[in-house]
């Protein structure tokens, strides 16, 4: 398991399977393992790790990084995963994603799109990063989240590459942007440094969910600490862990 910053210069972050089952404890509701070198190095995702974390944990587990086909999708799912994650298959072969949804229901099937707010022909826009970031496509964010929800997609993993790792708090206008154009449910990912950030891309920023990294990685607050931040301050959440017996 690694993190980065702008989703470069990793640094090792624990053994994936352990730190999933120590999340499980506190109460995380989601498991969101990526394999985020996968598709730049034309590899397969690593199976064995996916079922040896399903077995360890009791919340949805989302796995992407390396998926291409039909195939991949069901050998997750077979595997423990509840949903796949696409970014780069999905941009070079849109038809992945309306097939995955009619085969395996748009429930298992969530796009992940990284965008990069960039400047050119006298406006600015966030364009679609894939192969782990490395890679410009040209496509305008918001009209490809639309596109991917029009196409059969139950979610969007957004993740904003000039927020990632920074803890400089999610890219506001960018989620709320995308939040406002689809349907479907938006996990805001990429800078989530302090409790309040949560808060923010919560509530102004209209996600559904926020996911982080770094700040539960390194232990500067627990799942169930964010939890009890966000409670008190009127956002419904889960309980961090089941109420005694």
């Amino acid at each position: 398991m690694v993190k980065g910053t702008n989703f470069l210069n990793l640094r090792d972050a624990g053994d994936p399977v352990e730190v999933a089952a120590l999340y499980n404890e506190q109460g995380a509701d989601e498991l969101v393992f990526l394999d985020i070198t996968a598709s730049y190095e034309q590899r397969n995702i690593i199976i064995d790790i996916v079922r040896r974390t399903a077995e360890q944990i009791f919340m949805p587990l989302t796995v992407g990084g390396g998926i291409r086909t039909l195939d991949d999708i069901r050998n997750l799912l077979n595997a423990g995963a509840d949903k796949v994650s696409i970014n780069t298959s999905a941009v070079e072969n849109p038809d992945l994603i309306s097939d995955g949804a009619r085969r395996f229901g748009r429930q298992c099937i969530v796009v992940a799109i990284d965008p990069r707010r960039v400047a050119r022909n006298g406006r600015e826009y966030w364009e679609v990063h894939v192969n782990g970031g490395r890679t410009p496509t040209g496509l305008e964010a918001v009209a490809w989240a639309e596109e991917v929800e029009a196409r059969g997609a139950g979610e969007l993993l957004l993740t904003s590459m000039d927020r990632d790792g920074t803890k400089d708090g999610y890219d506001i206008p960018m989620t709320k942007t995308i939040s406002e154009r689809v349907d479907i449910p938006v996990i805001a990912s990429g800078g989530a440094g302090t409790q309040a950030h949560f808060h923010e891309v919560l509530t102004d920023g209209r996600a559904d969910a926020a996911l982080a990294a770094s700040v539960f990685h390194y232990k500067e607050f627990s799942v169930a600490e964010i939890k009890d931040y966000l409670a008190d301050r009127g956002v419904a959440v889960r309980p961090a862990a089941p109420p005694a017996a």
